[in-house]
């Protein structure tokens, strides 16, 4: 029997099956001896466990004798798999597949080489060393000069450069659709780009006129753009509220801009509903 399949019961299954998939992917064979079908998927799913080599993890378990363990993860018939990625079951498939339909399975979760490099990426970048980041982020491009991920991985890390020309170059006509963090980095170029201006001189000038809007909206970009996100908000807010149709709307579409750059933060919902107060 190969090291990487075992077989799993009652006692064992927090331990093999729910904390092991925390480390690599989980792959659960519910069988019993009587079950045609089963004799010949295990097998195969034993040659694959050994011919992936450690990739994921076979527990093959047999429902007669785990009937709770069935009964928890509704198992109406066998063979009966179950995939488990960071304790959680998150693919499944039953009756005797081909060969080359259980193998697309697996392939669904073992981290693909490309996978693998980002992921090194993405530890490198948070320790710090960016050129060793966009380095594998370079090598996995080799790979699949396609990837989306690979392509907005690198983005983000030349913003961190302050490289908003290259992240442009990199996105290049990606649709905002294609991935959740594509408006995000788009908004993020928006702002670093805005031109070197002098806050206390734009300040002074809002000081003496504020229907200086032109002034106000610079602000805002050079706040947002230093993380100073409630304030350039506000700013913006005032500009809707002076004038909604300066800029083509500049105001309203400025700060859409930078509720993509704060997707998922707190402050969107509130800038939202006092948008909202100011337009209708």
């Amino acid at each position: 029997m190969s090291e990487h399949a075992l077989d799993v019961g009652l006692a064992d299954f927090q331990q093999q099956v729910i904390e092991e998939s925390k480390r690599r992917p989980v792959v659960v064979d519910f069988w019993a001896p009587w079950c045609g079908p089963c004799k010949s998927l295990k097998p195969l799913l034993e040659k694959l466990a050994a011919e992936y080599g450690g990739k994921f993890l076979l527990a093959k378990v047999n429902s007669d004798d785990n009937q709770e363990l069935a009964s928890r993860y509704g198992v109406r018939g066998i063979p009966d798999v179950r995939a488990f990625v960071d304790g959680e079951a998150v693919d499944a498939f039953s009756g005797a597949l081909p060969e080359g339909e259980v193998r697309a399975f697996l392939d669904r979760l073992v981290p693909s080489p490309v996978d693998a490099m980002r992921a090194q990426a993405a530890d490198a970048r948070r320790a710090g060393d960016l050129p060793g980041a966009l380095q594998r982020l370079a090598e996995a491009s080799k790979l699949d000069p396609a990837h989306i991920g690979v392509r907005l991985d690198a983005a983000e890390i030349m913003l961190d450069l302050n490289e908003a020309g290259e992240a442009r170059r990199l996105i290049g006509n990606v649709a905002d659709d294609a991935d959740p963090r594509v408006p995000q980095l788009k908004a993020r170029m928006q702002f670093m780009e805005t031109p070197g201006e002098d806050e206390a001189a734009l300040r002074a000038r809002i000081a003496a006129d504020e229907n200086d809007l032109d002034a106000r909206l610079t602000l805002a970009n050079l706040l947002v753009a230093s993380g100073q996100y409630d304030e350039g908000m506000d700013q913006l807010l005032e500009i809707v509220r002076r004038d909604r149709s300066f800029g083509d709307d500049a105001g309203r579409k400025t700060l859409l801009s930078v509720f993509n750059l704060l997707d998922g933060d707190a402050r969107v919902s509130r800038y939202r509903r006092l948008l909202s107060s100011l337009l209708y």
